[in-house]
């Protein structure tokens, strides 16, 4: 394991040294904040607040905040584990898999390094994004979050960069150049925000789109974090109109239907261990067979 460990450590020295990696890690994320800061946020507030009687502009605003927070930090799991995965193309694209090779080391030590590696700079980042945003909703709108709440939105931060982590190991197994990844990672991050409904509401999405997008694990992904960071706030806009909090929370994907079955929480987490299992297995074989 001390193999392993140092090869984790030669990877993630690599990732944070260069910055623009980092950051480009983490565009996804700065784009939502910044469309939701200027305007998009605006437009959600003023919307709600003219559609729910009762609800102060604080109560929406606390609302509408949190429910943008989850999707920043459901796309942060995604994008940080993809960028940190940049130092296995480099490597392969430089020649540096050959210098490994003449070494004392075995390819399956290499192929773990390079995922727990990618899997560390998930988790790190995200979790540094949730603390983020966790403060900046109770600092900025008075909303903390419970300790439970934190508690299950670390959990389901961590499944998640193992799980998006091990998909996004999988696309790259098929990446062999630099410009290909670079490209690869500028689609996800432009994508990403529609089929997890982070830059929309899923309600706003034609009827069978809904559907398609809640089916991918993104959104289902979202849909939990969603309802730890969402459900408080929601409770509190819709005190003065219950009736509007079912229509919401469908409209907003705190609760996520594929046609007419509504997707448990349970199934979420079975859809993540799976990806998890199935995508390891498959990326590793690749990468394995990669490193010649």
């Amino acid at each position: 394991m001390s193999v392993v460990a140092a090869i984790v450590g030669r990877n993630l020295r690599l990732f944070f040294r260069d910055r623009m990696n980092v950051f480009f890690s983490l565009l996804g994320a700065i784009i939502l904040f910044g469309l939701y800061t200027l305007f998009l946020g605006n437009l959600q507030t003023a919307s709600l607040a003219d559609s729910i009687p009762g609800a102060t502009t604080a109560e929406v605003q606390a609302f509408v905040d949190s429910w943008m927070f989850a999707g920043i930090v459901l796309i942060t799991t995604v994008t940080t584990g993809l960028g940190g995965l940049a130092v296995l193309v480099d490597d392969d694209q430089t020649g540096r898999f050959r210098d490994f090779l003449v070494a004392p080391l075995r390819r399956g030590q290499l192929v773990l390094g390079y995922l727990l590696s990618a899997v560390v700079v998930a988790v790190v980042l995200s979790v540094v994004v949730l603390v983020v945003s966790v403060l900046y909703l109770g600092l900025v709108r008075g909303v903390w979050l419970g300790i439970p709440a934190i508690v299950r939105s670390l959990a389901i931060v961590v499944l998640s960069c193992v799980a998006f982590t091990a998909f996004s190991a999988l696309i790259v197994s098929f990446v062999r150049t630099i410009g290909a990844f670079s490209g690869l990672a500028t689609i996800v991050g432009t994508v990403l925000g529609f089929v997890a409904a982070a830059y929309i509401p899923i309600g706003v999405f034609p009827e069978a789109v809904a559907s398609v997008v809640a089916a991918l694990p993104f959104a289902q992904a979202g849909m939990l974090l969603r309802r730890e960071f969402s459900d408080e706030t929601l409770a509190a806009m819709t005190a003065e109109a219950p009736e509007a909090e079912e229509a919401l929370r469908a409209m907003y994907g705190l609760d996520l239907q594929i046609g007419e079955w509504w997707v448990p929480a349970w199934f979420v987490v079975v859809v993540l261990i799976a990806i998890t299992i199935v995508c390891t297995a498959l990326s590793a074989g690749r990468i394995r067979r990669r490193i010649r």
